[in-house]
């Protein structure tokens, strides 16, 4: 039986999760639950999943929870804050974690996961965006199991020899083909753009994602942010890693081998196959996910990205190239961009603007001496950003 905490559990990636669990209670259990805000979706979830601690953001939070479930009875422990999210984490109870914060906020507590060893089944790409090799020494030194979520990243994983550790050249990996659906704005003319509103740029055409995830796939920062991830994860260097457009998303991402060899993961549209692939890894268990009909498919097509189009994809390769703290300050700047388009006060295509006008003004370091460190750069970064936005 194995225990499993979920960073994030009123998110998509937490409800589908919880979804996956729910069908294999003879070996899953849940230990702690955690929710910035969402207090009653939280509760729900803690009233069927029973778990021993939740973790809110606020103390008024934890208090609002607390009285509900006191009244149903339920004696799952309230705590609250961003080290209560490290200890449950790190928690000797827990055996594997599930870490789907979103963005920034969900670092401290994605790495204190690996720090303590755990299996991390990582759903937060900005953690290792902006930590880089300080998360993969983390695993190393602990001796955690690190799982990608992310359907193309856990495409990859599944489609790299067993034993791969981030070893291109040893296993003949000639280079990764990520994939992209191209988002809802792959076919519309680029001569309209600034007129997009966050109602379009959240209504993905196949993916059930959050507000912040949706926009950045809208903008193929998403496809540039896995990039980065998939440098980390898998040790390629960024020349070998290519995006592709390919509108289904049915192949979630592919492997080509020196050999000429091309091996592809397919699947439908679903984050419970990469969901459940991590949680039983080795084995295989049933996601509630229906099988892949090939019959009924159709054409698959893939094209190249349009850089004019996607202009925050290269931002991302150029970030990458750049090393050290440039990630971070490139997540940091998406982050309040993203966020600036979503309440109105910036045009869509302004997010790339900002991010490329950050990335000029704040100067990276190419050596990253600590957590501290990333966080500060992190906090100049999103100054900047701010600072922009409020001359525009």
């Amino acid at each position: 039986m194995q225990r499993i905490t979920i960073l994030g559990a009123t998110g998509s990636i937490g409800v589908s999760t919880l979804d996956v669990l729910a069908r294999h209670p003879d070996r899953y259990s849940v230990f702690a639950l955690t929710a910035n805000s969402d207090v009653d979706t939280l509760a729900e979830q803690c009233e069927r999943f029973r778990p021993q601690v939740a973790v809110v953001g606020s103390a008024d939070a934890a208090q609002h929870l607390q009285g509900i479930l006191r009244q149903k009875g339920i004696r799952t422990e309230v705590e609250h804050g961003k080290q209560a999210l490290c200890d449950v984490a790190a928690a000797p109870e827990c055996d594997a974690v599930m870490a789907a914060i979103v963005g920034s906020a969900g670092l401290m507590s994605s790495l204190a996961a690996a720090r303590a060893g755990k299996k991390v089944m990582l759903a937060n790409k900005e953690a290792l965006v902006m930590s880089g090799q300080l998360f993969i020494d983390a695993v190393s030194a602990s001796g955690a199991s690190l799982l990608p979520i992310d359907s193309e990243h856990n495409a990859i994983f599944q489609c790299l020899p067993s034993g791969y550790r981030r070893s291109p050249q040893q296993h003949g990996v000639a280079k990764i083909l990520l994939t992209a659906s191209g988002g809802p704005f792959f076919n519309r003319p680029a001569d309209t753009l600034d007129l997009v509103t966050p109602e379009e740029a959240i209504s993905h055409p196949k993916w059930v994602m959050g507000r912040k995830i949706s926009v950045d796939s809208a903008t193929m920062m998403n496809k540039g942010l896995e990039v980065i991830e998939a440098h980390w994860l898998f040790g390629v260097p960024a020349n070998q890693i290519e995006v592709v457009i390919h509108p289904q998303s049915v192949i979630h991402s592919m492997v080509s081998y020196v050999d000429g060899s091309v091996i592809a993961q397919l699947g439908n549209p679903d984050m419970r196959v990469p969901i459940a692939q991590a949680l039983a890894y080795p084995e295989r268990i049933d996601s509630g996910v229906e099988q892949l009909d090939l019959t009924k498919m159709g054409d698959l097509q893939f094209k190249q990205p349009d850089s004019i189009r996607f202009p925050c994809l290269q931002l991302a390769y150029d970030a990458l190239n750049a090393g050290g703290t440039a990630p971070a300050i490139l997540n940091a700047a998406n982050e309040v961009a993203v966020q600036a388009f979503l309440e109105r006060k910036i045009g869509f295509p302004i997010i790339a603007t900002l991010i490329r006008q950050v990335l000029e003004q704040v100067p990276a370091t190419h050596i990253i001496a600590g957590i501290e460190h990333l966080i500060e750069q992190d906090r100049i970064a999103r100054e900047a950003t701010i600072e922009l936005i409020s001359r525009l």
